[in-house]
């Protein structure tokens, strides 16, 4: 054995590689005992400007270590410089077992216990390191030959850190969503539209804007149907053809109304496509005219990048409908087929929301097969006659049977008023009939405006005709948004 004592300040390190402290001024006693090699005894005093009370109020924490499941590198203790913490040592050999004891000191200057058990024929090496304080750890490490290992926790308690959003800590914070309107607007102070009504609003005017009975009931049911059109389509275009398999009965009338009164009340694109091989009027009847058709489109479609380009060739109205004329040559147009409408189609679904196709009569022809095949809705136009009802509902039994069933279930029938007077026909009964086969029938009033064959101002129409549109239009969006939820 080999003692060193305090009074010893040789600055060459011993041959056991211990380090050796130069100044004792603060120390009282420093020993380092070496037994037979394997064992070394090291009494610190700590300096007596440390408070007994002070120490024994700090905790001793033995979990910064090296996980388990990583081995760490070989090697020794780290030696023990003035005050060391236990936590700052070098890395312990592979597949350790640490266990630590907490003792109590007996006296003011504990003495630190080395035992050793020796070198084992096994391999095993135990040491033990402690400083000399009123609480003193105890620490032992063993090194199994053999791969096999088993963790014991430290008997001291363990702090368990989770990590945790901030409002887990922070019950009360809000985020700034929740600073609507209806929470911090006094509803006795918010100043509510003009209500619309003659007498409501001349009660309004004469109590000097403070009594507010609000909107009539003509005026919320306006409203209202405003909602309804305007609700919002999720996805890609929405394809609805109108057709008829007789002419005269309002087919292009009924496409114009229905395009004028969704564009007049949606915000997003609307367009009518005349797809009638057999010189369509739909252009006409709008009023308004690029010069370009549906032959142009089909033509230059790969030429088309942006709205600019199809803007130079449909023709716009005033409600924002926009509408692509057909082939004003009846010998051209016969060459317009499933291929150039598929084209067609192509573009106006990159550029529109909601594309209506007004179709032919033939129900056979190649492009009412192309048509049918995009179609998301479908609008069929009856007259109030026999013949008119009847070509009507023999156009919904041919779709049925040729693998359009789901379409017809889905299909809307407008009963559309040609001419003036009282119907021959109860169209009562038409309505109960169609309704039996279809999701809806809409019934459209005669109009002198539409039936001079001249231009349509959706604002010159009677009430009764713009409100019947609207509510076509509506019945469309609620039945194209009823297929988008199933």
């Amino acid at each position: 054995m080999q003692e060193v004592t305090p009074d010893r300040n040789d600055p060459t390190p011993d041959e056991f590689g211990n380090g050796v402290l130069d100044d004792t001024g603060a120390v009282d006693t420093t020993g380092i005992d070496i037994v037979g090699g394997a064992t070394a005894r090291v009494e610190v005093a700590l300096p007596p400007s440390y408070d007994d009370d002070d120490l024994a109020d700090d905790d001793v924490v033995l979990d910064d270590r090296a996980p388990l499941d990583d081995p760490a590198p070989r090697g020794d203790w780290a030696s023990l410089g003035d005050r060391a913490p236990l936590d700052d040592r070098a890395p312990l050999d592979d597949d350790a077992i640490v266990t630590a004891d907490i003792v109590e000191a007996s006296g003011p200057a504990a003495e630190l216990v080395t035992e050793d058990a020796g070198r084992s024929a096994a391999g095993t090496r135990e040491t033990a390191v402690g400083v000399a304080a009123p609480v003193a750890t105890r620490a032992s490490v063993a090194v199994p030959a053999d791969d096999a290992h088993e963790r014991v926790r430290p008997r001291t308690s363990e702090i368990t850190l989770q990590s945790r959003r901030l409002g887990d800590f922070e019950v009360s914070r809000e985020s700034a969503d929740l600073l609507t309107a209806d929470r911090l607007l006094d509803p006795t102070h918010v100043v509510r539209p003009e209500p619309e009504g003659a007498w409501r609003h001349l009660v309004y005017t004469l109590s000097g804007r403070r009594l507010n009975l609000g909107d009539s009931k003509r005026a919320r049911a306006r409203k209202e149907l405003d909602r309804r059109i305007s609700a919002p389509l999720s996805g890609g275009a929405r394809f609805v053809p109108v057709l008829s398999r007789k002419g005269g009965v309002g087919k292009t009338t009924v496409t114009t109304l229905l395009g004028m009164a969704l564009a007049d009340a949606r915000e997003d694109r609307v367009i009518a496509i005349d797809a009638n091989p057999d010189r369509g009027t739909l252009a006409e009847r709008i009023g308004r005219t690029s010069g370009k058709t549906v032959r142009d489109l089909a033509r230059s479609h790969t030429q088309v990048h942006g709205f600019n380009d199809i803007s130079q060739i449909v023709a716009r109205d005033h409600t924002r409908l926009d509408v692509i004329a057909s082939d004003a040559d009846p010998h051209v147009s016969e060459a317009f087929s499933d291929v150039d409408y598929q084209e067609v189609a192509e573009v106006a679904a990159h550029f529109y929301s909601l594309v209506l196709t007004d179709t032919g009569t033939g129900i056979v022809h190649s492009v009412m097969s192309a048509t049918l095949d995009r179609a998301d809705a479908l609008v069929v136009v009856a007259g109030l006659s026999i013949d008119e009802a009847r070509l009507a509902s023999e156009t919904l039994t041919w779709l049925e049977t040729n693998g359009f069933a789901d379409l017809v279930r889905r299909a809307i029938v407008v009963l559309n008023t040609a001419r003036p007077g009282a119907a021959l026909v109860r169209a009562d009964e038409l309505d109960a009939h169609f309704r039996s086969r279809v999701r809806a029938v809409v019934r459209v009033p005669y109009d002198p405006h539409i039936a001079s064959g001249s231009v349509i101002s959706f604002r010159d129409l009677q009430p009764e005709t713009r409100e019947a549109a609207r509510e076509l239009a509506a019945v469309v969006v609620e039945g194209l948004r009823a297929q988008a939820a199933a």
